[in-house]
């Protein structure tokens, strides 16, 4: 207590005695697999597509991972964590082991080398200028993949400005890389001529199961992400890559998608998206879940068939894993109308096709067994038509209700540790039922929680019941917290029967 000791008016500040819950972040993704250049095993915050390409680089074929990204934003994702790995010894290295582009090729003053995501026969070709009278230091470029033209540069110039020719190939091309040989003033005007350019070999990573399992002790794979609190999906696209170029095979598949599963687990605030193996029927996918029925958990969803999007790195559609995609619906669903509602009936943007279109039956057939499908309406677009987790229990059924746990979780143990050596006596009691009270009837108001009023959606109760002296001698706080959350209405059943023209009555 302050000492008074000569007259005067005095001001204290003091505690208010209401502290405020804050709800924590809910759509936090983190991604695992292969990235063209970037740290290695390293979870790296990315919050926009462009910053993704800055730090790890483009499209490449046969990576996922940039595509499941592009897609999570796409979606409505907001930040995610991207973890790159490589070989099991990679994390010793000072610098990781990029892709390269292919061999260069000479082009009058230019140097001219296919980019790492370019494949196939790549040729380009100086041509006259567009227009009349162009000035003698203009030209064209064409670039040809395989012989069909796919970049066109009508006029560019040998001078300093802003159509340089190797300025706008930089900033365009999507297939060659374009550099002067030699500094020093401007160079001439290439003759008119074509040259193959040598496609990029890209460096196989080598790649095994505990490439992704990874070491806590080293944070390495997923279970480097332990160290990252903010997470609450963790998905690897790049699992699939590995599986169908034979670096793994199916057992050390179901094993990685254990390791994640348990790591989801183990940490208890976050869910993994998982993908089955591509090109699978209904009936295939049904005997996939049967075989990996140790995935009997509530912090897993699986999802299904693979969804086709354009694939830039090759220049046409192609089908991906869904994983990316749909932990950007599951952001977009929280941000549009919070994580207690189901993240289904939602349009996945990007995707235009299905790997297979799932028919009622097969739904019927594969629904029952945690398999989320995505389907195809037609007026209606390709949605998301799922909503489980893969365990059996009941009660953790449905992915909003663990998912609202995890929230209602994290965000109460972040907002009570005021508590943490306060005095352990009824004025403590009655503040942490009114801080968790408060933070639940917002909850509650939201549409979070069942019940017409706060007394039937939940219940806090820390008093001398849930306190006995024995709890207190070893410096415990007890309290008891009860919620009834909203479970998403997933059978919509309308009974219809004839009535009696003009009597109003149904007719038996």
């Amino acid at each position: 207590m302050p000492s008074y000791l000569s007259p005067g008016v005095y001001v204290e500040e003091v505690e208010s005695g209401s502290r405020p819950i804050e709800g924590v972040g809910t759509a936090v993704a983190a991604f695992i697999g292969f990235a063209r250049k970037g740290p290695l095993h390293e979870p790296t915050p990315i919050s926009n597509w462009t910053q993704f390409k800055s730090v790890f680089g483009d499209f490449a074929e046969g990576a996922y991972l940039p595509g499941a990204v592009y897609g999570f934003f796409a979606n409505g994702g907001g930040i995610c964590y991207v973890v790159r790995i490589g070989a099991p010894d990679s994390a010793a290295q000072d610098e990781p082991a990029e892709l390269t582009g292919g061999e260069p090729a000479r082009l009058g003053p230019y140097v001219v080398r296919a980019l790492p995501q370019a494949t196939g026969q790549i040729t380009v070709e100086v041509t006259e200028p567009e227009g009349e009278d162009p000035p003698q230091d203009t030209f064209g470029l064409v670039v040809r993949r395989d012989g069909e033209v796919v970049e066109t540069y009508p006029k560019l110039t040998t001078k300093r400005s802003k159509d340089n020719a190797a300025t706008q190939v930089r900033s365009r091309s999507q297939y060659i890389a374009l550099a002067e040989s030699q500094q020093g003033p401007a160079p001439q005007r290439p003759q008119a001529q074509q040259v193959a350019v040598p496609a990029a070999a890209p460096e196989p990573l080598e790649v095994s199961a505990s490439s992704y399992t990874g070491d806590p002790e080293q944070r390495t794979g997923v279970a480097g992400l332990e160290a990252v609190e903010e997470v609450t999906m963790v998905a690897a696209p790049d699992l699939m890559s590995a599986y169908q170029s034979g670096r793994i095979d199916a057992e050390q598949l179901i094993s990685v998608q254990q390791a994640i599963v348990t790591h989801c687990e183990l940490m208890g605030d976050r869910v993994a998206i998982l993908d089955p193996p591509p090109a699978m029927t209904p009936q295939q996918v049904k005997v996939w879940r049967e075989r990996t029925a140790a995935f009997d958990s509530k912090y897993a969803a699986l999802y299904y068939p693979w969804i086709k999007v354009f694939d830039p790195s090759v220049g046409r559609d192609g089908f991906v894993p869904p994983s990316g995609h749909i932990a950007g619906v599951w952001a977009r669903s929280d941000e549009t109308r919070g994580v207690h509602k189901a993240p289904a009936n939602e349009v996945v943007r990007g995707a235009v096709a299905l790997q297979t279109q799932v028919t009622k039956g097969e739904h019927d057939l594969l629904n029952p067994a945690g398999v989320n499908c995505v389907r195809v309406f037609p007026g209606r677009g390709i949605r998301v038509w799922g909503a489980r987790t893969l365990s059996s229990d009941p009660s953790w059924r449905y992915l909003n209700v663990r998912r609202l746990f995890n929230y209602l979780e994290e965000s109460i143990l972040g907002g009570t540790q005021w508590a943490v050596f306060e005095p352990n006596d009824d004025a403590l009691w009655a503040k942490i039922r009114r801080t968790i009270s408060a933070f639940l009837v917002n909850e509650w108001r939201k549409g979070a929680l069942f019940g017409l009023t706060p007394d039937e959606a939940f219940y806090v109760k820390c008093d001398a019941e849930t306190n006995p002296p024995e709890a207190i001698d070893v410096g415990q706080v007890v309290c008891e917290v009860g919620v009834a959350p909203v479970k998403p209405a997933e059978f919509v059943v309308f009974r219809l029967a004839q009535m009696s023209a003009g009597s109003g009555a149904v007719d038996e």
